[in-house]
């Protein structure tokens, strides 16, 4: 009989992600990072406990990590003089998949790239950048 390490078994982890941006899967990307939030407050009338609660707005936040070889193979494919924060707006596929077959995927959805950047110091054997976005929402479990 087979013994279960956890009752989540094997779990995902880097080598189970695939990133796809603009149609197709990055390779030269070191990391993601992805949230969304909604701003909720407490209400207060009478008393010192709340009486209700209220909801602002949505906010989305979003970056990728890629190196320097993947921003430069962006870079080729736009036009001469055209920068990645003029790319039109795109969604990133963000797919998970478990060792049995289980998929599951996030949609960060209308993202453009906010600045470009390059940070190298002595030592270093890569050249990885932190590429800021701005992007609409973030559809979870799509």
């Amino acid at each position: 009989m087979a013994t279960i390490i956890n009752k989540y078994g094997t779990l995902q982890g880097w080598n189970s992600l695939t990133v796809q941006v603009m149609g197709r899967d990055l390779e030269g990307i070191t990391a993601l990072k992805y949230d969304d939030s909604v701003t909720k407050e407490n209400a207060y009338g009478a008393g010192k406990y709340p009486v209700g609660r209220t909801e602002g707005n949505y906010e989305a936040t979003a970056s990728i990590t890629l190196l320097k070889e993947e921003l430069d193979g962006i870079q080729a494919a736009l036009p001469v003089g055209m920068r990645i924060q003029d790319i039109p707006a795109f969604n990133i596929e963000v797919v998970y998949e478990t060792k049995s077959g289980l998929v599951r995927k996030d949609r960060i959805m209308n993202c453009e790239f906010v600045g470009n950047q390059r940070e190298v110091a002595q030592g270093d054997g890569s050249i990885a950048s932190e590429c800021e976005l701005i992007c609409s929402h973030i559809a979870w479990n799509v």
